[in-house]
This record gives C-alpha cells, sequence and structure tokens, in this order.
C-alpha cells in the first residue's frame, strides 16, 4: 500500500482548523493531515504592526519541526504571516503554501476589481502586499478593495458562528460592485452562504481560502 503523504497544517488560531479539515477530506481525502496548533502566533501578531525578527524565526522553527515530523508539505492556514512563511519556505526542503494563493488566482481571474472581508485586521497590511505581488506576477490588472468586519472574529471565538457570519454578511453589499469578493482567511469560509444569500446575483463571484488550497498544495507535493 502506498504512503499517504503527510501535510501539516500550521495553524495560528484554532478558528482555521475545521474548515481547512473539511476542504481536505473533500478536494484531497488520499492524504494524511496533521494539526500543528500554536495560537500565540495570532495572539503576539495582533500586538505588533510589523512582523518582528522573532516572528520570522519562530516560524522557521516550527517548519523545522514539521519537516522533521515527516511533512510532505505544510500549509500555513493564517493570512497575517506572509514575509514569515516565506521565509519559512526557503529554509525547508519541502513545498509550503500560503493559504492566499488560491484564492487569489481564482479572484483576479474573474475582473479587475476585486473585494475582500477580513475579520483579523493585522493580516490585511500583509494580504494586500501579497496581492499586489500576485498580481504583477501574474500580469493581471486588478484593485483591492478591503472591509475589516469589527466583532466578527470576537463571535466566532466565543463560539457564536452565527453571528460571525451574520456581521460579514451585512458588510457584504459594500463590496456589490466588485468583480470578485474575497473571503480573507479560512475561518471566514463559515460565511460564504450568508455573504452569498446577502449579494443574490449571479454576476458576482465569492471566493475563499477554503476554495482549493488543498488541490494546488496536492500539486505542488506531487511535483516538488
Amino acid at each position: 500500500m502506498s504512503k499517504k503523504p503527510r501535510i501539516v497544517l500550521l495553524h495560528g488560531t484554532p478558528v482555521a482548523m475545521e474548515p481547512i479539515q473539511r476542504a481536505f477530506a473533500t478536494r484531497w481525502p488520499e492524504s494524511e493531515t496533521v494539526d500543528l496548533l500554536d495560537s500565540s502566533l495570532s495572539v503576539d501578531r495582533a500586538k505588533d504592526h510589523d512582523l518582528t525578527p522573532r516572528m520570522f524565526e519562530r516560524f522557521v522553527e516550527l517548519g523545522g519541526y514539521a519537516h522533521r515530523i515527516g511533512a510532505d508539505a505544510i500549509l500555513v492556514t493564517c493570512s497575517a504571516f506572509g514575509p514569515a512563511i516565506e521565509r519559512m519556505a526557503r529554509e525547508l526542503p519541502v513545498p509550503v503554501l500560503k493559504p492566499n494563493e488560491a484564492m487569489f488566482r481564482e479572484a483576479i481571474g474573474r475582473g479587475r476589481k476585486i473585494g475582500m472581508l477580513a475579520t483579523f485586521a493585522p493580516s490585511v497590511l500583509t494580504m494586500t502586499e501579497e496581492f499586489e505581488q500576485f498580481v504583477a506576477e501574474a500580469g493581471a490588472r486588478a484593485a483591492l478593495e478591503t472591509i475589516v468586519v469589527e466583532g466578527a472574529m470576537d463571535a466566532l471565538r466565543k463560539g457564536d458562528a452565527d453571528r460571525h457570519n451574520a456581521l460579514i454578511a451585512a458588510r457584504a453589499p459594500e463590496l456589490a460592485h466588485c468583480d470578485a469578493i474575497m473571503l480573507a482567511h479560512f475561518s471566514t469560509s463559515r460565511a460564504l452562504a450568508a455573504v452569498g444569500a446577502q449579494i443574490d446575483d449571479d454576476r458576482y463571484t465569492f471566493v475563499s481560502q477554503y476554495d482549493d488550497s488543498a488541490g494546488v498544495l496536492n500539486t505542488a507535493a506531487r511535483f516538488h
């Protein structure tokens, strides 16, 4: 029997765990997923406007641990650490995927005006920089407009997913002029149905990190 590829899912918050596990179960059930959670990552990220040198070191250390426990590939599920993830990737001999890549690819394929609904404010700066870099590398023309939905993340951390979803959906009409609306985090993928119901129009495309991260990582792991 062939060995299942071991995918280490590196989480900075527990609220990202269920959506990505569901994505792998649906998109790549042949893989073996292992959760590596350090919730202090998001706690400390919220305290600092910029990624600190120590945060870069922590990601390299976590990546090294993931590699030592047999990771064939690593997916980081928190969207606020792009440059630190890139540093980790340079230090490891296995594929490392940032959570935003598949979502960005899908969104810019839908048009030039891209909206994003975020619930973790510290992620917006790094995600915006990543988006602009991704657009430039793809040779595309697209602009990003972001709304931070206050209170949604706190509601989810307290176990109130319905309020989380409702708060996000309530802000969605402000981006109705966009060609695609991205739900910025794995945790916000829970709100996809609520957002779609709020803007009930076939012209709009809603994209989340859930959509194809497992599929992209599948390809990366197989061809690395």
